[in-house]
């Protein structure tokens, strides 16, 4: 049985949740000419999508790929259209996809290969020799060389489909285990209306092997429009792409939509098509959001909150002057709630641990039972930071849990004083961090991306009517960059070394 055969069988027996191939094969048989994936001058459209799926997913097996076997792919950024058909190849063989990059470096491919026991890589044109040995590696050549086959009988929803590693901004990454209902969960075969219909296409610049960029795969295989993908974000080219292409609906990280705000590039171009902007990965700085609403008047500005362990639930909050730091509530049935450290509920405005339940089915860490017990309890997901929900159950984000400064008896949100910062009109980005205090214990510092260098006094004087006095950074370091990951996350511990230098300015 084709997996279009059993998808429609499924629906006529009631059963809802689908797989990663049955939706791709519906829609390929619906709307063949669609182009799913446009990169560069090349594109995807769902016919040869499909055709390529089904050549690799025989390719596979015929190479003693079994269901259950994880499968490794390792693609560059200048890749998804290769990727895309890997990836869904992967899929249709029965098999696990553990999405990679070549952003990561020989170490971390090499634990993540080990730790998900890869049986195969796929890689594209920038190469791979893994570390480990691995029994079966094709190349390029090797994946666009395998022949025309029929369909293959396919995974079920309950399925795993697919593992992903998080950021490790934290620690070591964590491989995040998927099943098939997860991604699809929300999806239909022949729905009436398709998400993103704002135009023709929706754009992004998010790396391969990450939370983001996977659900920006799966926009391309359901939404109206087809993805855009660049291999990098300059904030000119993203704009250019944007009025080049009449983009509806484009898709950031917090530190994409600063350096966007900031350099100018949305006054440079015609960029009155966006009909929707949204934020993902981290929390959107107030004051960018709203220069932003300013910037983009015909857009909606959205912030999305979820994780790699939580998705696809998430929460969703149109940008809106009265809630300017809210990050929404939980959507498509999912429901968000605030733990104090005992597990008991907390009232209204209290700040506790965050946690969202998926509407559908649970992800949870490949290979890790303990940790598994800590994050995933009963269909909640530990979202690891701590906020709180106001009367209208709106959601406050106070900081990463790892994040929050203990300051004497006093603790600091570093996401509300980079909010303050990001108000100053010569600071493009900011991060905050906590020192040792022989005292206090931890005091905050902040590292700047300005326009020119800031003393503290400068920078204390301007936050005075901002923050409280405990929450004054104590000292000051300048950089050109912030180091993030391939996420768009601020890898904070490499910010410390920053301070051992004697040029950076502290209090006495």
């Amino acid at each position: 049985m084709s997996a279009l055969a059993a998808a429609r069988a499924a629906r006529a027996a009631g059963r809802v949740a689908l797989t990663v191939p049955q939706l791709l094969a519906a829609r390929a048989a619906k709307q063949p000419e669609h182009v799913a994936v446009t990169q560069g001058s090349g594109t995807l459209d769902l016919a040869a999508w499909q055709r390529r799926t089904q050549a690799v997913a025989a390719g596979l097996r015929a190479a003693g790929i079994r269901p259950g076997d994880r499968v490794a792919l390792v693609y560059g950024a200048r890749d998804w259209i290769a990727y895309a058909a890997a990836y869904t190849g992967v899929l249709a063989a029965g098999a696990v996809a553990v999405p990679l990059s070549t952003r990561n470096a020989a170490a971390e491919l090499d634990f993540m290969l080990r730790h998900s026991g890869a049986a195969a890589v796929l890689h594209g044109p920038d190469g791979v020799v893994p570390a480990v040995p691995i029994p079966l590696v094709w190349d390029p050549a090797v994946v666009a060389a395998l022949p025309d086959a029929e369909p293959l009988p396919g995974p079920g929803p309950a399925d795993p489909a697919q593992i992903l590693y998080t950021s490790g901004t934290t620690g070591r990454p964590k491989g995040v285990t998927a099943v098939h209902a997860n991604l699809t969960h929300g999806c239909r075969l022949d729905p009436p209306l398709r998400r993103l219909a704002h135009s023709r296409q929706f754009l992004h610049a998010f790396p391969i092997g990450t939370n983001a960029g996977q659900t920006m795969l799966l926009n391309a295989l359901d939404a109206h429009a087809g993805m855009l993908a660049t291999a990098r974000f300059a904030a000119a080219h993203f704009a250019r792409l944007i009025a080049t292409h009449q983009v509806g609906s484009v898709f950031v990280v917090p530190a994409m939509a600063i350096e966007l705000l900031h350099s100018g590039a949305l006054a440079e171009h015609d960029t009155s098509c966006v009909r929707l902007f949204g934020s993902t990965a981290a929390a959107l700085p107030p004051a960018i959001a709203a220069g932003l609403a300013a910037a983009l008047p015909q857009a909606t500005i959205v912030n999305y909150y979820t994780s790699t362990e939580a998705a696809p639930t998430q929460t969703s909050m149109v940008f809106h002057p009265d809630r300017p730091g809210a990050l929404g509530k939980a959507t498509g049935g999912g429901e968000l709630r605030i733990l104090a450290v005992d597990g008991t509920p907390c009232p209204p405005d209290t700040v506790g641990e965050v946690w969202l339940r998926a509407a559908g089915a649970a992800r949870s860490y490949h290979d890790d039972p303990d940790a598994t017990r800590q994050v995933f309890r009963d269909g909640w997901t530990r979202m690891g930071d701590v906020g709180r929900l106001d009367a209208d159950g709106y959601l406050y984000l106070a900081d990463r849990e790892s994040d929050v400064i203990k300051s004497g008896a006093d603790k600091v949100s570093t996401v509300a004083v980079e909010a303050a910062l990001h108000e100053h009109p010569d600071i493009a980005d900011a991060a905050v961090l906590g020192l040792p205090d022989p005292v206090l214990g931890s005091v905050p510092a902040a590292v700047l991306v300005a326009a020119r260098p800031l003393t503290l006094a400068e920078m204390r004087a301007f936050l005075t009517s901002r923050l409280a006095a405990h929450e004054q950074p104590s000292r000051l370091a300048h950089v050109t960059a912030l180091p993030r990951n391939a996420g768009g996350k601020v890898v904070k511990h490499q910010l410390r070394a920053l301070f051992d230098r004697p040029d950076q300015e502290g209090t006495p």
